[in-house]
């Protein structure tokens, strides 16, 4: 009796909560380019490259059929490759996911992983097919591409909403989010008013001037000045709250996005972040989540006999530095591979050059960050290389030919010729006089050669004299049958194969 009435007080208590969307799909598909229709703002141009490289959350309002103002939270994360991870978090922190697919292009590789990552977080999703404006867009086709990967929209096989729009003239946007609202009232997502919030880190950077700050998505509760926010190993105590926007509040509730400033510790993106009245309890928190979360660091595996490139990378946020570790460890040669000796969220300091010229050869990668003056007269003075990038790809590229122009150079033999035994005429001391006939390649005086009987070397020895037709020649070349003196300790026979041998230097 007692348990059905606690059961009911709390549904009393919870209340319907805003949708949380993560917009996820291919790179260059239109997500940034739909929510800055959406927000009626223009951050793509503010993208380096045009690229989204961080989850970005925005908060708008859209009136509902009845004409009643609802939320919806976006999430807009990075389409590129390098930033699975980060699509990870945005689908674990949201709600409903918005799945977009070009009207050109179809379904792409990160199309494919962006609707992987839906699956796992078990999101409801509606398709969204962009840039039907253009003159090479074709819905029916884009439909067909979805179909053959096994996602199956209304109209083609399946119950998976679907919206076609333009963010650039806004056609069907207005019902893109009608339908993002109707979803979240079929869910019915709920919270708690009265309950100290939680949430989801999504992103963590260190503000020169403000101390480390996360961008997080509150899930429920209430959030305000004045209490304490906790994650595995770290803490802050909450002086003053943002919004996105970067506007002071005095709370935030459930499904909006937060920045949280102050943190002792960079906390893991991804994780879960709780609010404690006090200190105390939040502490007790951080110290117990980061003993259960405890993870070993990979190594990269340096076989014996390579060279590593040592690297210290420095980037604007702990997304950007997962999606570099990501990147870099797809890039190994035979012989030298990147080895990460130190990376970090913030500039690039003194002390990273310091670090840098402990090693010889150490490069200094910063990504979206600045270099501290002292850092720059310092590594002028030391000879230490630091290089600033703002696009991912740039900066692998770099290390790329880095690694080429590096990588140690080995000298090899290489068979460049064979001839085989056909008659000994004579053999006197280390001098032998036979004929042969050319199998492959070339032979000149004085090449080097190994003696191969039934495939394994016997001696090696080399070719003083060379004749045809019993004139002396040069060369000998495929196809030819010729008399020659090899000098050699191992005495050859018939059907033996002499492989002339070249010394490369790769």
């Amino acid at each position: 009796m007692f348990s059905h009435f606690s059961c009911y007080y709390e549904l009393l208590m919870k209340v319907s909560r805003p949708p949380v969307v993560a917009v996820m799909g291919h790179i260059d598909h239109g997500k940034s380019t739909l929510l800055d229709y959406i927000r009626k703002s223009n951050v793509v141009e503010s993208e380096a490259g045009g690229i989204t490289q961080h989850v970005s959350a925005y908060e708008i309002t859209h009136p509902r059929e009845d004409g009643r103002p609802a939320k919806i939270t976006f999430l807009d994360t990075p389409g590129h490759e390098a930033f699975q991870g980060i699509r990870a978090r945005g689908a674990r922190a949201a709600d409903i996911g918005v799945l977009v697919v070009s009207a050109e292009d179809g379904v792409k590789p990160q199309t494919l992983e962006a609707y992987k990552r839906i699956q796992e977080s078990e999101l409801p999703y509606i398709v969204a097919i962009t840039k039907i404006d253009k003159t090479s867009a074709d819905i029916d086709r884009a439909k067909q591409s979805l179909a053959e990967n096994d996602i199956f929209v209304e109209g083609y096989g399946g119950d998976v909403p679907v919206v076609a729009l333009s963010a650039k003239t806004g056609e069907g946007v207005k019902e893109l989010l009608d339908m993002i609202l109707l979803i979240a009232e079929l869910e019915n997502f709920v919270g708690e008013h009265d309950r100290w919030g939680s949430g989801t880190i999504i992103e963590s950077r260190l503000d020169p001037k403000k101390g480390i700050t996360i961008v997080g998505v509150i899930k429920d509760g209430t959030v305000s000045v004045g209490q304490v926010a906790a994650s595995a190993g770290a803490m802050a105590p909450i002086r003053f709250l943002l919004t996105a926007e970067g506007e002071q509040v005095k709370t935030l509730t459930f499904s909006s996005p937060v920045q949280i400033v102050g943190w002792d510790n960079l906390p893991q993106v991804g994780a879960v972040f709780e609010i404690f009245d006090d200190k105390v309890a939040a502490q007790f928190y951080a110290e117990s989540e980061a003993a259960k979360s405890h993870t070993r660091k990979t190594e990269v595996k340096i076989e014996e006999g390579m060279t590593i490139l040592p690297i210290i990378l420095k980037a604007d946020t702990a997304g950007s530095l997962e999606a570099i570790h990501y990147e870099l460890g797809k890039l190994s040669h035979e012989r030298i591979v990147p080895k990460i000796v130190l990376s970090a969220v913030g500039t690039v300091s003194e002390g990273d050059v310091k670090s840098a010229m402990t090693t010889e050869g150490t490069k200094i990668f910063g990504f979206n960050t600045k270099v501290d003056p002292q850092a720059a007269a310092l590594a002028e003075r030391s000879a230490v290389v630091i290089e600033t990038f703002d696009i991912i790809y740039k900066l692998t590229e770099r290390v790329e030919a880095l690694l080429l122009e590096q990588e140690p150079r080995i000298q090899v033999e290489e068979v460049a010729g064979s001839a085989k035994i056909l008659k000994v005429f004579s053999i006197q001391k280390d001098k032998q006089v036979a004929g042969a006939r050319m199998q492959s390649g070339m032979f000149e005086k004085n090449a080097l050669v190994r003696i191969m009987r039934r495939e394994e070397e016997i001696g090696r020895g080399k070719v003083k004299e060379l004749q045809q037709s019993k004139i002396d020649v040069d060369t000998v070349s495929e196809g030819s049958e010729f008399g020659m003196m090899l000098e050699a300790k191992a005495e050859v026979a018939p059907g033996d194969i002499l492989e002339r041998i070249i010394v490369v230097t790769k």
